[in-house]
């Protein structure tokens, strides 16, 4: 297998991981010294160190009813870019309607690093704050 469809074949489990909130089959494509970074001034926003840390922010991203859509897989020397469309409503009303580029960098079969790029960095803070 080359190393672009191994790849994309860990993003798509990633992305297949986090749909299905299957989080032990999410945290084993994960380095240990993972990082997660995330704009905004929301619940999930900033950088997190770690695999526990970085299931508990998808953990956490999920619980608020996230549908995920896949648009586009981009694969790059170091990794992956999964372009998104995330939308939810929260149950007071709040809507997320946004996309998103998940980048995932690889090291070795794993992911070693997460970033996102969104198109509504605002709404998304708005969407994830403290109840």
């Amino acid at each position: 297998m080359s190393t672009n469809s191994a790849a994309r074949t860990i993003a798509e489990r990633f992305l297949t991981a986090f749909q299905a909130r299957e989080w032990e089959t999410l945290r084993a494509l994960l380095a240990d010294d993972i990082t997660w970074t995330m704009p905004g001034e929301g619940t999930i926003s900033g950088t997190i160190h770690g695999a526990g840390a970085a299931v508990a922010r998808a953990r956490q991203i999920a619980d608020q009813g996230l549908r995920t859509e896949l648009l586009r897989v981009l694969v790059g020397a170091h990794g992956v870019a999964l372009s998104l469309h995330n939308t939810a409503t929260s149950p007071d009303g709040r809507r997320l309607d946004e996309y998103l580029a998940t980048v995932l960098t690889m090291r070795h079969e794993r992911i070693t690093a997460i970033d996102s790029y969104l198109s509504d960095v605002d709404g998304m803070s708005s969407f994830f704050t403290a109840p």
